[in-house]
């Protein structure tokens, strides 16, 4: 696994892999006050409640945002109802815990949400790394 960095507010902390992040901008759009791109640090933690927060990680669809309560005791990263979206003209988002058995049978397990290649290009099957944007994918 590659560099992540975490940042916290005192109830929750949020883990960011850049080397996972497909770029589809659901985070700056969904709480534009605490993902702002262009800023360093681009998470600005107390700009919104820790509710609104997850909410918004929850919804990556590349799980380079992911999150964990720091009271131990609460273990809500953890629950996570299993559910497929189609994203329109971009990729498969499944979202729960899932087994996959690439096809060299090599194992993993993936949490949250996983964002699957559906238009053909990814470098990173069967994941999306964003490819759909540069080839103009229409599904």
């Amino acid at each position: 696994m590659g560099k992540s960095k975490e940042y916290t507010n005192g109830e929750v902390t949020i883990v960011w892999e850049p080397e996972k992040c497909i770029h589809s901008g659901v985070c700056v759009k969904g709480s534009p006050n605490v993902f702002q791109p262009k800023e360093r640090p681009w998470i600005k933690i107390d700009a919104a409640s820790t509710e609104t927060i997850v909410d918004t990680v929850k919804k990556c669809p590349s799980g380079a945002l992911s999150f964990y309560m720091n009271n131990e005791e609460d273990k809500t990263s953890e629950n996570l109802d299993t559910k497929v979206e189609v994203l329109e003209n971009g990729p498969l988002l499944v979202y729960g815990t899932l087994h996959v058995t690439h096809k060299d049978g090599k194992k993993e397990t993936k949490n949250r949400t996983t964002a699957f290649c559906r238009c053909g290009a990814s470098q990173n099957k069967p994941y999306c790394d964003g490819a759909h944007v540069k080839e103009d994918f229409r599904g």
